[in-house]
């Protein structure tokens, strides 16, 4: 996978479907957790649309404790190597060297690393000695503190905030050797953040865009679209009864063009993207005097 074919211009966000290979993922954790079970799942992910799979061996939920190396690597190598091997474009979600090492060899073209390379800056030098991708998400604590209130201050606005903090990682991954064409940027959603916070930043995403790098978005089922759907008694709407508002969003990020969207259900974020492109170009056609007549197949009430 070459750099100019993985960021070419295709007319809408790729889409990055999730494989989490773990046993404790706020979604879908143990349900592809043996090696076949992921593997399966990824084909299916790719048979929706996906244009990307993204492998992650440790969960990143709130209240989260981490794995032993030794565990991640057995998760996703075996799963990586697989779908590699049938010509997925894979992505290693992990904020370790170790685990990113082993991935890119075993055929990962990305390296999504939520810290940004804050948990472990060896990732660093090993993506640029790769030549793999590096996504580089804000970030300030694992899962198990992210939440508490030393990580949620955000003195000067949470756009700006974010936006001084990526511009580091960006400057420390340039200094560890990542060529600027592969690095990709991430705000981080859900990560040390309010619901507020991420519906500022979400609202503020032309100021990351402007950084100059690709970006990636992953809003897929979480915790802040929960309480926008609460019901009237506060309950948060389920994990699993999210995924209309998702595609909702997705049709705002297909509009402000960011590079991906990272996505649980591939088939839902296809079909309003589908919508997406299909209306641009026909107010395209319109505004260029091209026809308005329907076509044969577009006769009569559809």
């Amino acid at each position: 996978m070459t750099t100019v074919s993985l960021f070419a211009e295709i007319g809408r966000p790729r889409v990055m479907g999730i494989v989490n290979v773990t046993p404790d993922s706020f979604s879908d954790g143990g349900r592809f957790l043996a090696t076949d079970d992921a593997v399966a799942h990824g084909r299916a992910l790719l048979a929706d649309g996906a244009d990307i799979l993204d492998i992650g061996g440790e969960s990143t939920r709130p209240g989260a404790t981490r794995p032993l190396v030794a565990d991640e690597l057995a998760r996703v190598v075996p799963v990586i190597e697989e779908l590699a091997a049938e010509g997925a474009v894979v992505s290693v979600d992990t904020m370790r060297s170790e685990v990113a090492e082993a991935a890119v060899k075993a055929g990962a073209a990305i390296v999504n690393d939520v810290s940004g390379g804050l948990a472990d800056p060896r990732i660093l030098d090993v993506t640029a000695e790769s030549g793999a991708v590096f996504v580089a998400m804000h970030w300030r604590a694992h899962g198990s503190e992210m939440q508490g209130r030393d990580f949620l201050t955000y003195a000067g606005g949470v756009v700006p905030t974010v936006r001084d903090e990526l511009q580091r990682r960006i400057d420390a991954a340039l200094a560890a050797g990542i060529a600027p064409d592969r690095l990709v940027l991430d705000p981080g959603l859900g990560f040390s953040k309010t619901a507020d916070d991420n519906w500022a930043l979400l609202a503020g995403l032309d100021e990351i865009m402007a950084m100059g790098h690709p970006v990636l978005v992953g809003a897929s089922r979480k915790a802040f679209l929960g309480r926008l759907l609460a019901d009237a008694d506060g309950t948060p709407r389920s994990v699993g009864e999210r995924e209309y508002a998702h595609a909702a969003l997705n049709v705002l990020l297909a509009q402000h063009r960011v590079w991906c969207t990272r996505v649980h259900d591939v088939c839902a974020t296809r079909d309003a993207l589908a919508v997406v492109e299909r209306f641009a170009s026909g107010r395209t056609r319109q505004e260029t005097g091209g026809g308005t007549n329907p076509t044969s197949d577009e006769k009569g009430p559809q």
